[in-house]
Parts: structure tokens; C-alpha cells; sequence
């Protein structure tokens, strides 16, 4: 019934109301939404920068906290392909050509996920893809699973439906219908391409490039963002690119025959950043 509900929901008036809402900075307001959200998650605080919920001045501040400098280290190997987000995954493995999946008996296009943007199909048709889920409880900051330059970003609007499993299992081609950004960069053996796949009540995402980027009419066309800060290009692995105004998916993407995906990297398995994805084959 949640799924079916979903396909009636006004998606983007509720995610406009979510965002005045996590960043009203009104006393009882930001109060009563921390306070329910700590006792519905529990979310791990003695990571963040600041871990008392309640000296935030918003909910979303709150939500997107910066952790400690040193709270996420990043795996030495330098052929380590790194988590880009605390989460879970949700699927891995290797395209069938232009094909993903997305859950038993549901697949979608690598051209739909990338908005049409035919020039990144071809190079990335047949490689690794990585989809990575984030839960409400989770740090929201999205980084660097590699070393690299950004080289094109794109905004491609769609419909806002939850991204947990049980709506993954049942929505059809859920991660190409939903809101999304494109983050195509060059890195220093080869590109690949992080996704972030906004979902119900995620109110906005942002990158450290292009600042926020809101929901808009999901039935407008796919859109370039311009950098819009003096943040450089080229950032190295591990740096933060962005994070999720509420909770969503990353999903990374890599050529064919560049890499390799650690053996245990099955549905389920807890992640944070950091943290090992697979190795790059420095043979190519």
C-alpha cells in the first residue's frame, strides 16, 4: 500500500514543505523535528563536529553535520575505489551493456539514468556499476570515491519516490525516474560518474560546484549546471563533491575493464566512507 500511495502523492509540493521546514530556524520548530527524528534513529553523533542535536540553528543543519577531520580515513591503497557515502549497498556489479539492475526482475538503462547524455554511454555501457543507499540515520555528505576533474554535471528532473528497498523492489526503472544530478569527471587513469538520486521529501541536493540544486517540475527537460563557486575541479579522493538535503542514493558508475569489485560487496553490506568499494586494474 506505501507503494501504491506513492504514485498518488504530490511529490514536489511535499518536498517544498519539507524544505521550509527542515530549515526553518524557529525554536520549537527545529526542537520538535530534531528531537522526533533522535528518538525515531538514533543517529550516531559522536562523529560530528558539533555532537549536541539541539545546538544546530536548522533540522537540515543538523542533518547534513560535518563529521571530525579524521572520523572517515581513507583506505591508503591508492588503487582503492572508496565509498562516497555512509550507507549500505543496495546492488552491485557489471552493466549488461547499457542494462542495471535494480532489484530481482527490474532493470533500467544507463541512458535513461544519465538523462540522454549519449556521450557517457558508450564508454560506461558494460562496466561497474555500484548503487549505494543512504538511510535517514546516516551521515549525508557525499565524497570522492576517486581522485578526479569534474568534467560535466547536469540536473535531470523526474518524480521523487522513496528509494528503500521495498519501493526499489516494486517501482520500475525507479533510479531513472527519479530527480537526479550528474557528476561526470575525468580522474587520473580513467572517468566515472557519481549519481545523486534525490527521493521523497529530500527537499534539495547540493554539490560543492553548483551550491543547491531544488526539485523543479519533473517534467522539464535535463539541464547543464554551471559551476557557480570558486571550489576547484580537480579534487582529490576522499573530498567531499556534495550531500543530500534528506535521505537518497549514490550510485557510481566506471568503465568496463578498469576495475574490479571487492567479493563481499553484496546487497545489505554496511558502508562508510572511506572505505573500500573494489581496486582499480592499473593494466586497464
Amino acid at each position: 500500500m506505501f507503494v501504491v500511495l506513492q504514485y498518488l502523492l504530490p511529490h514536489h509540493l511535499l518536498c517544498r514543505l519539507a524544505h521550509a521546514l527542515t530549515r526553518s530556524e524557529v525554536g520549537w520548530i527545529k526542537r520538535t523535528l530534531i528531537g522526533a527524528f533522535m528518538r525515531g534513529y538514533a543517529p550516531e553523533m559522536a562523529d560530528a563536529v558539533e555532537p549536541d542535536p539541539q545546538a544546530y540553528p536548522s533540522f537540515n543543519a543538523f542533518f547534513t553535520r560535518p563529521l571530525r577531520s579524521d572520523a572517515r580515513p581513507a583506505d591508503p591503497n591508492p588503487r582503492a575505489i572508496l565509498s562516497p557515502c555512509d550507507g549500505a549497498v543496495s546492488m552491485a556489479g557489471t552493466m549488461d551493456g547499457d542494462r542495471i539492475i535494480q532489484a530481482k526482475n527490474h532493470h533500467y538503462t544507463l541512458e535513461a539514468l544519465l538523462g540522454g547524455q549519449d556521450e557517457w554511454v558508450a564508454p560506461l555501457s558494460g562496466g561497474l556499476f555500484a548503487t549505494l543507499y543512504l538511510a535517514p540515520f546516516n551521515y549525508h555528505r557525499v565524497h570522492m570515491p576517486l581522485a578526479g576533474r569534474l568534467v560535466g554535471a547536469w540536473h535531470v528532473p523526474g518524480r521523487l519516490f522513496s528509494v528503500n528497498q521495498r519501493t526499489a523492489a516494486r517501482v520500475p526503472g525507479l533510479f531513472a525516474r527519479n530527480e537526479r544530478i550528474v557528476c561526470a569527471f575525468e580522474g587520473e587513469q580513467y572517468p566515472f560518474v557519481v549519481v545523486l538520486v534525490g527521493a521523497l521529501f529530500v527537499g534539495s541536493m547540493s554539490t560543492i560546484w553548483h551550491g543547491e540544486v531544488t526539485p523543479t517540475d519533473e517534467h522539464g527537460g535535463v539541464r547543464a549546471l554551471g559551476v557557480r563557486t570558486r571550489q576547484p575541479l580537480w579534487q582529490p579522493r576522499g573530498a567531499e563533491l556534495g550531500r543530500f538535503n534528506m535521505g537518497s542514493t549514490v550510485i557510481l558508475l566506471l568503465p568496463p575493464r578498469v576495475a574490479r569489485w571487492e567479493g563481499a560487496l553484496e546487497p545489505g553490506k554496511p558502508l562508510r566512507v572511506g572505505q573500500p568499494l573494489g581496486l582499480l586494474d592499473t593494466h586497464g
